[in-house]
């Protein structure tokens, strides 16, 4: 597993969550703070795209330089509080596409139900990143890769900005070929699913629906 799980520890990303964990911490500064750490988090989660030559004429002279060669990029959140990430990941990559996946958390038996799946035409062309802020059961990311599987893209990564032991290992477990990008490693979850400790509900806190 420890090839396969990267934790973030940027001075910037770890301030920005000490402020996101904050039970005081408002819907609207939460949001802002999501959105942040997902794009710096995005910063590091693409650092292996590969680059071609390239040439081009500055205002001084001709230029020998480098752009990303040709990788297609689609990110899919997983609804819904993995749509407060996506604003931030596409202010660092405007061309991207963005698929969505719907998966609830039942509350018996915490096992995710998929309502609603809608991915790029062509995904098979894409390198997906699959975006969520709370890696906890791992139950919705496993299900949510598995269905993007079907459609053959050239990668899966999985970014999220807190995990449990619990879900990094079922998420390593189930799919050993998917990169995992995290903020922080909490240290269990509670009876009721939940990471300790956490942050709460990131879809409450994100929509103001506490």
């Amino acid at each position: 597993m420890e090839n396969q799980v990267f934790v973030m520890d940027h001075p910037l990303i770890q301030h920005k969550l000490t402020l996101l964990r904050d039970k005081n911490t408002g819907s609207k500064e939460f949001r802002a703070l999501v959105s942040e750490i997902a794009m710096l988090m995005c910063y590091e989660a693409t650092r292996d795209l590969p680059l071609e030559e390239t040439i081009i004429e500055t205002p001084m002279g001709t230029a020998h330089t480098k752009v990303i060669s040709g990788r297609k990029l689609a990110f899919v959140p997983i609804l819904r509080a993995g749509l407060g990430m996506v604003d931030g990941v596409l202010e660092m990559v405007p061309a991207a596409k963005v698929g969505h996946i719907g998966l609830y958390r039942d509350h018996e038996t915490l096992q995710p139900v998929e309502y609603y799946s809608k991915l790029p035409q062509d995904i098979d062309e894409r390198e997906v990143i699959v975006l969520d802020p709370m890696l906890a059961t791992g139950g919705s990311a496993i299900d949510a890769i598995t269905i993007i599987k079907r459609s053959n893209p050239k990668c899966i990564k999985f970014m999220c900005i807190i995990a449990a032991p619990e879900g990094l290992k079922a998420l390593t477990e189930a799919h050993p070929d998917v990169q995992v990008y995290c903020a922080a490693v909490d240290d269990y979850l509670n009876e009721i699913g939940y990471i300790v400790p956490g942050l709460g509900d990131a879809g409450d806190r994100i929509f103001g629906t506490i």
